[in-house]
């Protein structure tokens, strides 16, 4: 249940000791009482209500004093009837309407927190939706370098050699330089462990990176773990495939670039 708040409690106090203030000074009006009419003015006169005739009020009180002397006057009986009716239907009339604290009307809803109707979050939410935020960034971008390649090639001819002779195989034969690094582990360890185990344990480290190092943070100096396995892959596949290119001359002998030269074509 919803806590009231504590500047309406307050109001609520006050109307209440206002009301029986009034309560009070009613009291000290009512029948028995030094002033006019009194005896017979309903407890709502006090409160501001509406006012009973004085003829009527004398007409009662005749009525009265008649009933009690068993019946020898010369009033009417219908007119103390009327009276009667009237006096009797005055309290009715002068009840104040029902009213709030201050004296105004209050609806449910100005005392009931807006937490307790509708759901309130404090925090704005960091997550969006695939579609269309991320999706529609990606497929931009993929026209962007679609684009770019397609003008490219326009311009710049593809660096391509004469036609093969499958008569002759160049020295050296050189895998394309993405494949150069795997090339140079074969010269180095058995094809099982060149093309399979090595490769297999550094893609095993990449994918279990981000479940071992849980950062969300993005600055470089809190993801020392993700960011350092990320540079060793990197290095270390680099330098294999500088390796093959510019230091493996004919039969894929190691050579120096300075001394024999440069066996290596785009």
């Amino acid at each position: 249940m919803a806590e009231v708040p504590e500047h309406l409690l307050k109001r609520a106090q006050q109307a209440r000791e206002r009301a029986e203030a009034q309560q009070g000074s009613a009291g000290s009006d009512a029948p028995g009482s030094d002033a006019p009419g009194s005896a017979d003015a309903p407890s709502g006169e006090s409160s501001g209500g509406p006012r009973i005739p004085d003829h009527l009020l004398d007409r009662s009180r005749s009525a009265r004093e008649q009933a009690a002397s068993g019946g020898s006057g010369g009033l009417a009986p219908a007119p103390a009837t009327g009276a009667a009716t009237a006096v009797a239907a005055a309290p009715a009339v002068a009840q104040p309407a029902a009213t709030g604290p201050g004296g105004g009307t209050q609806r449910l809803l100005t005392v009931v927190k807006s937490g307790s109707i509708q759901d309130v979050k404090a925090m704005p939410a960091d997550k969006v939706h695939v579609w269309p935020h991320l999706l529609v960034v990606e497929f931009v971008a993929a026209l962007v370098f679609t684009a770019f390649t397609l003008i490219f090639s326009i311009f710049v001819n593809a660096p391509l050699l004469e036609l093969a002779n499958f008569n002759e195989t160049p020295n050296p034969s050189k895998a394309p330089w993405y494949f150069l690094g795997l090339q140079e582990l074969l010269t180095m360890f058995h094809p099982m462990v060149a093309g399979v185990t090595i490769p297999g344990i550094g893609l095993f480290l990449l994918i279990l990176a981000p479940y071992i190092d849980r950062n969300p943070s993005k600055r470089p100096e809190d993801r020392k773990f993700a960011i350092s396995i990320m540079t060793i892959h990197l290095m270390f596949w680099a330098t294999l495939v500088l390796i093959g290119s510019f230091f493996r001359g004919p039969g894929f002998n190691f050579v120096f670039p300075w001394e024999a030269g440069l066996f290596f074509d785009l």
